[in-house]
């Protein structure tokens, strides 16, 4: 008998389109649509890790809502849990490739998974969770949104753990208060934020400060982009990130956070934890796509168990792992 997820991501995905064509966005008549969403793109990352994941949302009842719960299952994720609102429609966003930068525009006010409210843990069966995964798009997207995400927090939690990542968008917090983000990460037992979002959020990125500011959780990672990350659960902790031949960067944060989690979840050394977050992130970076092909395993254990050294000259590459 098939067990249930280890890890219950909760959150909204979008259907997105990128251009197939190069040129000006109102120029472009061809489109790629793909799907898009940080918690789906953690569940999706997390069987390629060996733990199993499911994804909890509500989709619009429309083809996009429909590819959205196709494709994340083809990843191996459960989504039995997610519901089909036969009112809202599945949330969309446009990547606007061009010579300034990837510009990207949102079309989710009154999506299904802005409806979503504390109701959703009726249907919730956390019988085998280990960790409940959240991010603070969540309680941007509406009141009722807000509500669910407390409510999560509030639950008797036992062994189980929550996991909250910062992941703020401006945007979406234009007229409400981004300082509930304090609120709700203090409530979680793993936190992860970027140091440039907690300085907007706490007004530190330093990982000593924000471990004062934020008693309560058990683990706090802080990440620093292409430098590397600092894992705080005692003394602070820093591991560089691998060195990558990066393609496309969306994605490469969920992918960290999925790479920490089951490392977290197998019981791995506090350095390892940090490493698989790394390698995650790096076989992202990697790839258009946000979910990247898995190294072969014999990589993936070298390089979490290089020396200082090692670690430092590996590059990862389209062609594998090169030793400078």
């Amino acid at each position: 008998m098939t067990s249930g997820p280890e890890v219950l991501c909760i959150g909204e995905s979008m259907a997105l389109f990128v251009p197939a064509e190069p040129g000006p966005p109102d120029e472009v008549k061809h489109w790629t649509r793909t799907i898009g969403g940080a918690e789906s793109n953690v569940a999706c990352n997390l069987p390629t890790l060996g733990v199993r994941s499911g994804w909890v949302s509500a989709v619009g009842d429309d083809p996009f809502g429909r590819a959205m719960l196709r494709e994340v299952a083809s990843h191996g994720v459960d989504v039995s849990a997610c519901s089909v609102d036969p009112l809202r429609p599945t949330g969309l966003y446009v990547k606007e490739s061009g010579a300034g930068g990837s510009p990207v525009r949102y079309y989710r006010t009154g999506s299904a998974a802005s409806g979503m409210g504390p109701s959703l843990l009726e249907r919730l069966d956390l019988g085998g969770v280990r960790v409940l995964h959240l991010s603070g798009i969540t309680p941007a997207l509406s009141d009722s949104c807000l509500a669910l995400v407390r409510a999560l927090l509030a639950m008797p939690r036992g062994d189980r753990l929550i996991s909250f990542d910062v992941n703020l968008r401006p945007a979406l917090w234009l007229g409400r208060d981004p300082g509930l983000l304090a609120e709700l990460a203090g409530q979680a037992d793993i936190v992860l934020t970027g140091d440039d979002e907690a300085q907007h959020v706490w007004g530190t990125g330093d990982p000593a400060k924000l471990r004062a500011l934020l008693p309560g959780p058990r683990t706090l990672v802080v990440k620093h982009g292409e430098r590397g990350a600092t894992l705080v659960e005692g003394e602070p902790l820093f591991a560089p990130a691998l060195k990558v031949d990066v393609v496309e960067p969306v994605g490469a944060g969920d992918a960290f956070a999925a790479g920490f989690l089951a490392a977290t979840l197998r019981g791995a050394t506090p350095l390892e934890r940090l490493r698989q977050g790394h390698l995650q992130a790096a076989v992202t970076l990697l790839t258009h796509d946000d979910v990247g092909v898995p190294l072969p395993r014999e990589v993936v254990d070298t390089l979490l168990h290089a020396d200082p050294d090692e670690w430092r000259s590996a590059r990862l590459t389209g062609e594998g792992v090169v030793w400078k």
